[in-house]
């Protein structure tokens, strides 16, 4: 085992080799933004895959495009090692849509740098975050001479709708990916800069309702009073969902409900309460339900599943009058699910809810879920991770035993068997998937820094 003190002067070392290659690391990052990679599009992703393998190759892994499918994977592995450990970084090369453009502050596909900020699409999510776990082995490797452990790279391209592909793949793959620890997409810190460390995510299930009541749109005046109305009959249906309550009205849904536990509530009573900052952030004067912040508030945010009403089309929207009766109407809607809830239960339960509440009529697509999953926060693997964060920023991290956020992280658990840490470049005003994404510099560099800690302790555990 290293020695305290030897450990101490080796992390020293890397600090100041990732200090000396930052401006190399921001080249890199700016290079992988500037492609456009918009899974929901179909925009950009076989050459962001591409170059996501080059880059790969040019730090001297052996790098794969592995077709899926949907947007392919990109496998990268250091081979063999001295420690018989391997470390795996899941991370996406995907990103969100920029629009709408005309409210971003510079070309969200030029990585632009603002005083100590960097701002462009996917530079927080998820690319900021790939290159920090690039530039931490490199790093690690430029100070020993080599890894000190196998390090393998799994970069998917669907993690922004839904990673619809990723658990096949995962079930075709085993042994490719296999490992004894994981270190997840993200990391953060929150308004006071303590670093956090998440355990696990919810689930999701999202869908698309429509309704065509007629072959075309009509008159209001000739068809008012005698043709149903596709949008009222959408909006009649959404409005069975949920109550002004908030409480979900769909029969069954539920039933598989873990609770939170009494340890989960002491990490959420341990969290830092961030409610004031949220509500200036957003601009919004309340929580719904009255709450005001507190434990209540944090297990109701990530613990409680939700219904929401994600966009809704419907007849004319555009400037003045147009007196028209819809025919069509569609509304995309998402369910964010708790254990021990999975999204291929909620379908049949929407479907059967719709039809007793009289609404046959309305179409119900199943267009992507995940589901939850979390990781033992007594986990050797976790411990190291929480250490080395609070030597990292020189504060105690915040532990998250769940967050309102989801992704394919149940079958790196439940079919890899990894335990699963975060770390990361993210801040509470990143604005992931808003105009002016950004990440701050000192942030990139601690995200690098925890990165490297953990693959150089790992090795050693």
């Amino acid at each position: 085992m290293t020695h305290p003190n030897d450990r101490a002067a080796v992390e020293a070392q890397i600090d100041a080799r990732i200090d000396q290659q930052l401006d190399h690391w921001i080249e890199q990052l700016a290079r992988l933004c500037a492609q456009p990679s918009i899974s929901a599009q179909r925009l950009g992703i076989d050459e962001c895959a591409a170059l996501v393998a080059t880059m790969l190759e040019e730090q001297g892994y052996t790098a794969e495009v592995l077709p899926t499918g949907g947007s392919p994977i990109v496998y990268g592995d250091s081979g063999p090692a001295a420690q018989a450990r391997t470390l795996l970084f899941y991370n996406h090369y995907d990103v969100q849509p920029p629009e709408p453009l005309d409210l971003w502050n510079s070309p969200p596909f030029t990585l632009t740098r603002v005083g100590d900020e960097l701002f462009a699409r996917g530079v927080s999510d998820d690319k900021g975050q790939l290159i920090t776990r690039m530039a931490a082995a490199a790093a690690v490797r430029d100070v020993l001479g080599e890894l000190p452990c196998r390090v393998k790279y799994f970069v998917e391209g669907e993690e922004e709708v839904g990673s619809p592909n990723i658990p096949p793949a995962i079930d075709a793959h085993k042994e490719r990916f296999a490992a004894d620890g994981c270190i997840w997409e993200f990391g953060s810190v929150d308004y006071t800069g303590r670093p956090t460390q998440t355990l696990g995510m919810r689930g999701l299930a999202y869908f698309e309702l429509s309704v065509d009541t007629a072959a075309l749109d009509c008159h209001s005046g000739l068809g008012g009073s005698i043709i149903a109305n596709a949008a009222w009959r959408l909006v009649w249906a959404l409005s069975t969902i949920k109550g002004v309550d908030e409480r979900i009205r769909i029969p069954g849904f539920y039933d598989p409900v873990r609770p939170a536990t009494p340890r989960d509530l002491e990490y959420l009573a341990a969290l830092p309460d961030e409610s004031a900052a949220f509500k200036e952030f957003y601009g919004v004067s309340g929580f719904l339900k009255g709450m005001t912040g507190g434990t209540e508030l944090r297990r109701a945010a990530v613990f409680e599943p939700t219904a929401t009403i994600n966009g809704l089309n419907s007849g004319y929207q555009g400037p003045g009058a147009k007196t028209v009766l819809p025919a069509q109407a569609s509304a995309k809607i998402d369910f964010r699910l708790v254990p021990d809830q999975t999204p291929e239960e909620i379908g049949p339960l929407l479907r059967a809810h719709l039809d007793a509440e009289g609404f046959a009529d309305v179409n119900v697509r199943y267009l992507a879920g995940v589901k939850p999953a979390r990781t033992d926060p007594d986990h050797p693997f976790v411990q190291l991770s929480i250490r080395a964060a609070e030597d990292v920023y020189g504060k105690p991290a915040i532990v998250e035993p769940l967050i309102g956020g989801s992704g394919p992280l149940h079958p790196f658990i439940h079919v890899l068997g990894l335990p699963v840490v975060t770390s990361g470049c993210g801040h509470p005003q990143s604005r992931v998937h808003a105009p002016n994404e950004n990440i701050r510099i000192p942030d990139f560099i601690n995200g690098i820094r925890h990165s490297a800690r953990i693959l150089y302790r790992f090795a050693a555990m």
